[in-house]
């Protein structure tokens, strides 16, 4: 097995021993986007207007749940150390532990999209738009929250600076996250959009993330 591979499936059993992660996201998730109609109003086009947006902010809100623990339990145990010192390059190793925080917190975020969507009366034409905005956007979230995650994992109760850090880059997500979802026939180029969003993230977040770890670990 690659060294690639050991380290997703070696964080995919941490979770799974540890229990709960994805389910608190999801729960958290579905728990947020349900308040809205207390605030709002349950009045069905009040609600179909407000979906999209709420429902890609519980996401984010969600996603950022998650990331304080990301590079911190490693960083706290000293097996970061051993990471960084491995043949494979930081890079790799933080794509590696950013594919298994998605398949543990952003897939299970774009199962329960669309029954959040039933719960915000989305309209049923959205659905596919949703779920594929969700599939392109999340691993956006997950890419650009280890940077916030990289950079305070050497601080102590550094958690709580990640919002403050990573919120005003989820912005471009947020923003044609929404787009799509909320006009589906006009998706193709929101969607797109996104998936450059996306793409950029793949290359760059990774970059940044590892060049603060080193700095983390000197």
């Amino acid at each position: 097995m690659s060294p690639f591979l050991a380290i997703v499936r070696r964080d995919l059993l941490i979770a799974r021993r540890q229990g709960g992660g994805s389910l608190l996201a999801v729960a958290f998730f579905v728990v947020v986007a349900a308040l809205f109609p207390f605030a709002a109003g349950a009045e069905p086009m009040v609600l179909r207007g407000l979906a999209p947006g709420v429902i890609w902010v519980s996401a984010l809100l969600a996603t950022l749940l998650s990331l304080d623990r990301l590079f911190q339990a490693d960083f706290e145990d000293g097996s970061l150390d051993v990471l960084a010192l491995s043949p494979q390059p930081l890079f790799f190793t933080v794509l590696a532990k950013v594919l298994a925080h998605w398949l543990v917190v952003g897939l299970p975020l774009v199962i329960a999209a669309p029954l959040v969507g039933l719960l915000l009366n989305l309209p049923a034409a959205a659905y596919p738009v949703l779920v594929a905005a969700a599939l392109i956007g999340t691993p956006a979230l997950s890419l650009i929250g280890a940077i916030g995650a990289a950079l305070t994992a050497g601080i102590r109760r550094g958690g709580v600076l990640v919002p403050l850090l990573v919120l005003p880059l989820y912005i471009p997500t947020l923003i044609f996250g929404v787009a799509a979802t909320a006009d589906p026939a006009s998706a193709t180029e929101p969607l797109m959009l996104l998936g450059a969003v996306s793409l950029m993230a793949l290359v760059l977040a990774p970059l940044a993330s590892a060049a603060a770890l080193r700095l983390a670990l000197e």
